[in-house]
């Protein structure tokens, strides 16, 4: 008799398991195909989280176009960006390196930037943007103001 209630528990706990899984990733899957489109937030004015570093973003013809506002005396260039959802990449040069910067909405007023790549990897603006990340604050809709 020991031995049919240990095989009956033991039954009886794959079928708790098999339920509880399934409906975990019942539960689960919708969430993750739901996940908000929030490409359309990109328009704006952006300062980076504690500084007063200030970018313009503008979607147009697919393509984000980037406008300096406070660029902290830094002279940098830059390409139109590509976008894709909720993330953008940038291609920019700044003082005898270039790069990509990859920027993800969490938010409809927040995002955050990396650099994707930095070259070549020895300047020392590459070393020190190297698994950084800067938050940005949407500070106004429109870039007028």
């Amino acid at each position: 008799m020991g031995n049919y209630l240990g095989w009956e528990s033991a039954l009886l706990t794959k079928r708790l398991i098999k339920t509880y899984t399934a409906l975990f990733l019942a539960l689960l899957i919708p969430n993750l195909q739901a996940q908000e489109d929030l490409s359309s937030y990109w328009d704006g004015v952006w300062v980076a989280e504690g500084t007063l570093f200030k970018i313009a973003v503008e979607i147009a013809d697919e393509k984000l176009k980037l406008t300096q506002i406070e660029s902290l005396g830094f002279e940098w260039t830059n390409e139109d960006g590509q976008i894709d959802g909720n993330i953008v990449t940038v291609d920019i040069e700044y003082a005898g390196v270039s790069g990509t910067i990859q920027a993800e909405l969490l938010s409809p007023d927040t995002a955050i930037a990396i650099a994707a790549t930095c070259l070549p990897d020895f300047m020392v603006v590459c070393m020190l943007s190297k698994d950084r990340q800067a938050v940005f604050k949407k500070v106004s809709e429109n870039v007028e103001n």
